[in-house]
């Protein structure tokens, strides 16, 4: 049986895709941090059948929750302080992104002016679709 041990002070991230928590992982930022992190891969669930989970020990405003609700909005948060769920947040797709996704349109402004952010704002909720902010160049969620 693996043990991992209670937390502190941090988040669990819980209910994410199996298969996706080394992903996540990555898009988090998670390799940058001077915290500890524990990945469970293929954990049994009765809701999903497998699911991968993370504990992330530090402070919740670590992280940037519009990215995780991007990258997957059934994902649960949940808040540890002393070593109990203080709160459960649930994710929802964000209305606008910046940073995480990137124009690809060679005509776009953020091609030529390399320093201004790529903002995407939501479109189309039920089919996942964002537009750049600029160019209105579609970028649909492949995650």
């Amino acid at each position: 049986m693996l043990n991992v041990s209670g937390l502190k002070e941090g988040f669990v991230l819980d209910h994410i895709q199996a298969g996706k928590s080394m992903a996540i992982y990555k898009y988090l930022g998670l390799d940058k941090l001077d915290c500890q992190v524990a990945i469970i891969k293929n954990a049994k669930s009765n809701k999903m059948g497998r699911k991968d989970i993370i504990k992330i020990e530090c402070d919740i405003n670590v992280i940037n929750l519009d990215v995780l609700g991007y990258i997957d909005h059934n994902i649960t948060v949940n808040i540890i302080k002393d070593q109990k769920i203080v709160e459960k947040k649930t994710l929802a797709l964000p209305k606008k992104i910046t940073n995480v996704i990137f124009c690809k349109n060679p005509r776009c402004i953020t091609s030529i002016e390399q320093e201004l952010p790529h903002v995407f704002m939501l479109t189309d909720e039920e089919n996942e679709v964002y537009r750049c902010m600029y160019c209105e160049e579609k970028y649909h969620k492949k995650y």
